[in-house]
């Protein structure tokens, strides 16, 4: 094994743990009765979801998302024409 393979493996590893804590810091889709009495202020925070702490974590899961499928290809190619 390679240092740049140690290294990618690491970087794997992390991004893995990132991603996992990342969807568990999520809210669930079903609001429940908590949903029927804050309706009201469901529509307002619609309108600025992205710019919430959910719209973040949901760009943060797409990147972690996006980073650990590149690495794993990375890695597959790496290791078939290199290693």
């Amino acid at each position: 094994m390679n240092w740049y393979q140690i290294v990618m493996d690491i970087i794997l590893v992390l991004a893995s743990l990132f991603l996992i804590a990342v969807v568990l810091l999520q809210p669930g889709k079903s609001a429940g009765l908590s949903g029927a009495i804050t309706g009201g202020a469901e529509t307002f925070f619609g309108k600025h979801k992205a710019r919430s702490w959910e719209g973040k974590l949901v760009t943060l899961t797409k990147v972690a998302t996006a980073v650990l499928m590149v690495l794993s290809l990375t890695m597959v190619i790496v290791d078939r024409f290199v290693g």
